[in-house]
């Protein structure tokens, strides 16, 4: 049989030229604005990639080209990144978030779903396990 040839998908979600910190310094949840810049930070360190803002609201840090076992489409995308969302902090490290099963055991409290980690405020989770976290998806993956 032959093998489906991949297309470049087009999606709505891009990289800007916007600047990250004035994004999170607009953050009017004084908590949420200080996690942000402290998940900054660590995903910066341990990607070694400067941060770019993806449409108006998703911090990622390195490219990657995914593509879908299904469809065969292949998309551009962050290695790792968040959004300061209303609700939550989301994080995006990893496409199958049930790798980190033995981390998340022992993370704190958190929710995950498609394929992200939910966190309320960084002070209910240990840093050094979600660090480990961010290390491990990193390890995986493979900058563009």
């Amino acid at each position: 049989m032959a093998e489906k040839k991949s297309k470049l998908a087009e999606i709505k979600t891009k990289p800007t030229a916007a600047s990250v910190a004035e994004f999170i310094g607009g953050i009017e949840d004084e908590i949420k604005r200080k996690d942000s810049f402290i998940l900054l930070e660590m995903m910066k360190k341990a990607s070694g990639e400067e941060p770019v803002l993806w449409g108006n609201s998703i911090i990622g840090f390195g490219n990657k080209r995914y593509k879908s076992e299904r469809s065969g489409r292949e998309v551009d995308w962050f290695l790792i990144g968040f959004s300061p969302r209303k609700a939550n902090l989301s994080l995006y490290i990893s496409v199958a978030i049930e790798e980190h099963a033995d981390a998340l055991k022992i993370l704190g409290k958190h929710k995950t779903g498609g394929g992200c980690l939910y966190i309320n405020r960084l002070d209910d989770v240990d840093l050094n396990v979600l660090m480990g976290m961010i290390n491990t998806a990193l390890s995986k993956k493979q900058i563009l």
